[in-house]
């Protein structure tokens, strides 16, 4: 179902004028056969030794037409209500001589050709007069059935539309280029990886196409195209990064001079920042520019310049406007940027900055940017440390210090934050020849400090770039839809927060005969150059470059729902994220796997590649509950003067009751987010106890399906209290369980079962565990108060039903009477 529900959304509003079609010139028509009758019967032999479209569950078939020698195909009467013409070729450009055309007929296109063949085998249309004289009537159809020479069933060079050499061979992976009707692009990329086939996840779009890329061999793409449809051509995807950044100066101005005429940044009185905390950014390229005003370049030091001399933060900039410009320059549509930038520079154009005051320059980079503005921003801060390691997932100074930043408990402006930062690269020198995911899972290649910090949204990188140069003897080093080798990982399992969050493409790297592998343009990003005009595009790559196209993604999230705290943003976007059929591989091969199986994915990964028309909108038969709410954790006790936990929040949450049960034993999915910023604890006790190092943690509970209000609040009663240890896993049905889940400040588990079950399922429960906010000394001074969002997702995946619409309807009614405040 299409994820196009919370707006309204009008158009088509133009005028009607009277219209008269001209027409064409009439063409010459096709020479009679020798014999009617063995002409029609070849051609009603060939559409009989079709196969059968309704019997093999088809939605179509693709038909390669061909026409007679020196004779023109009459291509109108290829192209009509049943039968669409995907693909001409004209006689004269062809070795054969002969014109040819693809089509996709449907079921009813099959039969009206058919009938058509038959007419002319033995119909004539009716005699006429013309100038006095008896004319004949002609075989029906002849125009078009004397212009056939055969008619077979289209395999996928019939589609290809790229030179004929470039046609990928079989039985290897590779990437395609695949045109689809827009009205079946969901359809294919939701269905395409059932046959083999792994969609991209950019999508370029035209008045009457949408181009995907897709990872697949030749077989698994032609079982795709032959059971889904929707395909409109094949192509070689042969446009990557190296392209553009090979150009000459002045054909690299012509390009961003193309793209910045069709860009546009309509005016609001709200835009939402990107605030870069890098080497600074440079104003002098035409697609920054009129994104980042002179005032809104700073330093973490005064003394600093504010432009960018080593060249990341332009690269970043650029990244965080448009994505990957490979993309971008090959659009013909219009661009429209609705958020803003803002550039600090965090880092000295000469040498370092000190190593014990890396927590102290940022919350410095922080304060400039803060003393000027308080505005809505995102902090994308692709800078992290490896003279912390190990430590395997305890916080650092600086991790500390972004925990402050991001609960608002350090810095001049007491604010909540939402910084996002990368996970830190591996050094490509340090892997041999073996498997590269185990030289990324070795505990020296652990996610770089601050990264590990409990708020933040930490950035890792896979990759979608397998494409390389033909004959060039080198391959792409990861394959289609895993862990980019430059993407560190966790160390650590457990106890310690789920890093990285998600991950976003940070290009590949090429591997020739020996080690080590290396970067490659194609395996690339493409973005802004610092040095413009001298050049306009450079290549960028790593978690660096995943953490720029996350904040780009974010903004976009957050502008439509800017009401949301920072801590909502991070759980809405994260709890998007799915793992790829290439990430779910490395689980051992069972229907249900065990909690502890998630463990490597989540190590590698996070929770996934985030899904922003997801996190952006619900669907009819998929729907999005977000709920802000505050909490008092901890009191003191009245009679015994002791430290305890205070309260816990119990949501009846408006349920699709009805149409739950109308799906019955069907399987639905619910997803259930709990995000909040602690305040760290950061001194050396702290660091290897998290119970200590939290000043709150939070956990959420859900009814069983046979429990009552009071049984489930009975049942869990006696989990507000937390030890050392984590707690058993819940054996409700959740796929990660708890010592997956109730680590860090973001909490996200899902569980499959019966939608008769879940709808009785709706009473979530979020209670408090140990933190150090418990201690009496500070219970003395004021009771805490913790904010907290849950997100609670309903996915009834390709069922038709309409969830979205039961619970509107419910709130519609709470709302009217007081009960629920909608925002």
């Amino acid at each position: 179902m299409p994820r196009n529900l919370r707006h309204f959304h009008l158009r088509d509003l133009g005028a009607s004028k009277p219209y008269q079609w001209k027409g064409t010139p009439v063409s010459k028509r096709p020479s009679d056969v020798p014999d009617r009758e063995a002409h029609a019967q070849i051609l009603l032999r060939a559409l009989d030794a079709l196969p059968d479209i309704k019997s093999d569950g088809l939605p179509g078939l693709y038909l390669e037409v061909s026409g007679r020698a020196g004779e023109k195909l009459k291509r109108t009467s290829l192209d009509t209500k049943h039968l669409n013409l995907l693909k001409y070729e004209e006689g004269k450009y062809r070795e054969d001589g002969l014109d040819k055309a693809t089509i996709f007929a449907t079921e009813k296109g099959v039969e009206a050709f058919r009938k058509k063949v038959a007419q002319f085998q033995t119909e004539n249309t009716p005699d006429r007069e013309k100038n006095g004289q008896l004319i004949p009537g002609r075989p029906k159809n002849a125009d078009l059935v004397q212009s056939l020479a055969a008619i077979t069933e289209a395999g996928l060079r019939a589609l290809w539309r790229s030179p004929s050499h470039k046609f990928p061979a079989a039985g290897v992976d590779v990437l395609w280029e695949i045109w689809l009707n827009p009205d079946e692009v969901d359809r294919f990329i939701q269905v395409a990886p059932e046959y083999g086939l792994e969609p991209g996840s950019e999508l370029l779009r035209f008045p009457e196409d949408v181009v995907i890329v897709a990872n697949g061999t030749q077989d698994a793409l032609a079982t795709a195209v032959r059971k889904i449809g929707g395909v409109r051509a094949l192509a070689a995807p042969t446009v990557t990064a190296d392209f553009f950044e090979g150009l000459p100066v002045k054909e690299q101005a012509a390009w961003v001079d193309e793209l910045a005429q069709r860009t546009s940044y309509p005016p609001n009185a709200d835009p939402g920042f990107i605030t870069l905390l890098d080497t600074g950014v440079s104003r002098a390229h035409p697609l920054i520019q009129p994104s980042l005003s002179s005032d809104d370049r700073h330093a973490a030091d005064p003394s600093w310049a504010v432009e960018d001399i080593k060249g990341h933060g332009t690269q970043m900039a650029g990244l965080a406007l448009f994505g990957d410009l490979t993309t971008k320059l090959q659009q013909m549509e219009p661009v429209e940027i609705h958020h803003r930038l803002e550039s600090v520079k965090l880092l000295p154009d000469a040498g370092e900055n000190p190593h014990h005051l890396l927590g102290a320059v940022t919350r410095d980079a922080i304060d400039a940017v803060e003393a000027r503005w308080l505005r809505r921003r995102i902090f994308s801060m692709p800078a992290t440390t490896s003279e912390d390691t190990p430590h395997d997932g305890a916080p650092t100074s600086w991790s500390s210090a972004i925990d402050e930043l991001a609960a608002g408990v350090l810095g001049q402006q007491k604010v909540r934050r939402l910084l996002l930062i990368s996970a830190g690269n591996t050094d490509n020198f340090t892997f041999g020849a073996g498997n590269y995911l185990d030289r990324c899972d070795h505990p020296d290649n652990e996610v770089e400090a601050p990264a590990q910090a409990w708020n933040a949204l930490c950035v890792g990188a896979y990759t979608e770039k397998t494409a390389l140069p033909a004959g060039e003897g080198t391959a792409a080093l990861a394959p289609f839809g895993d862990l980019s080798p430059a993407s560190r990982t966790a160390s650590w399992s457990s106890y310690w927060p789920l890093k990285p969050d998600v991950v976003l493409e940070g290009g590949n790297w090429a591997t020739g005969n020996s080690p080590p592998p290396m970067r490659h343009g194609w395996l690339s990003l493409l973005s802004t150059d610092h040095r413009y005009p001298q050049r306009s595009f450079c290549f960028t790559f790593d978690t660096s470059a995943a953490t720029a196209l996350a904040a780009n993604q974010i903004s976009t999230l957050w502008s439509e729902y800017p009401m949301l705290w920072p801590e909502t943003v991070r759980g809405l976007y994260v709890s998007s994220a799915r793992w790829t059929s290439q990430m779910r591989s490395h689980l051992p091969a069972s229907a249900n796997p065990q909690k502890g199986s998630f463990a490597l994915l989540f190590r590698r990964y996070g929770y996934g590649v985030p899904d922003l028309d997801r996190a952006r909108r619900s669907a009819s038969n998929a729907l999005t509950l977000i709920v802000e709410d505050t909490i008092n954790p901890y009191a003191l006790s009245d009679k015994t003067g002791n430290d305890i936990h205070h309260e816990l929040k119990l949501f009846t949450l408006p349920w699709p009751v009805e149409e739950l049960r109308r799906l019955g034993n069907a399987n639905v999915t619910l997803r259930v987010t709990l995000s909040t910023f602690i305040a760290p604890n950061p001194s050396e006790p702290s660091r290897g106890n998290r119970y200590r190092y939290a000043s709150h943690n939070l956990r959420f509970k859900l009814n069983r399906a046979d429990e009552s209000e009071a049984q489930f609040l009975a049942r869990i009663s006696k989990a507000a209290e937390q030890t050392d240890e984590p707690e058993s896993d819940e054996q409700d049905g959740w796929d990660f369980g708890s010592n997956r889940r109730d680590v860090g400040s973001l909490h996200i588990d899902q569980l499959t079962c019966k939608a008769s079950d879940l709808a009785r399922r709706n009473l979530i429960a979020v209670h408090p565990v140990t933190g150090w906010w418990k201690a009496k000394s500070r219970l003395q001074d004021a009771l805490p108060t913790v904010r907290y969002s849950l997100v609670v997702e309903i996915d009834a995946e390709k069922l038709e039903c309409e969830l979205h619409a039961e619970v509107a309807a419910v709130i519609q009614t709470l709302t009217a009477v007081g009960t629920v405040i909608a925002v």
